[in-house]
């Protein structure tokens, strides 16, 4: 049997910052960030605990400082909803393509 050496990849806390920055800002899901950047979904959720912890504590413990106001929740869902719709877009293009394409 063979076993392949793992070496273990570290991460700037700059890095880490920033890529809850970017999973806060862009409203897209967590999986699909992880996958860009090229790591575990589990590490990017961590990371984010990490931080969201760091903020609470800086805000002087505050509840209603960490609760998103109801206009960010409400944006968050539009976001989504339009990167669903653009999605359901993308495959109706794609299957137009493909069926008005010449006969075989």
């Amino acid at each position: 049997m063979t076993t392949k050496a793992t070496t273990r990849r570290s991460f700037t806390d700059e890095f880490k910052r920033e890529a809850v920055s970017l999973l806060a800002s862009s409203g897209r899901p967590l999986t699909r960030i992880a996958k860009e950047l090229g790591i575990q979904p589990s590490m990017l959720r961590s990371w984010r605990g990490a931080v969201n912890g760091q903020k609470v504590a800086s805000a002087g413990g505050s509840a209603s400082a960490a609760a998103p106001s109801a206009e960010q929740a409400e944006i968050r869902q539009l976001r989504r909803e339009l990167e669903r719709v653009q999605m359901e877009r993308d495959i109706l293009k794609k299957a137009v393509g493909i069926f008005s394409g010449p006969p075989r």
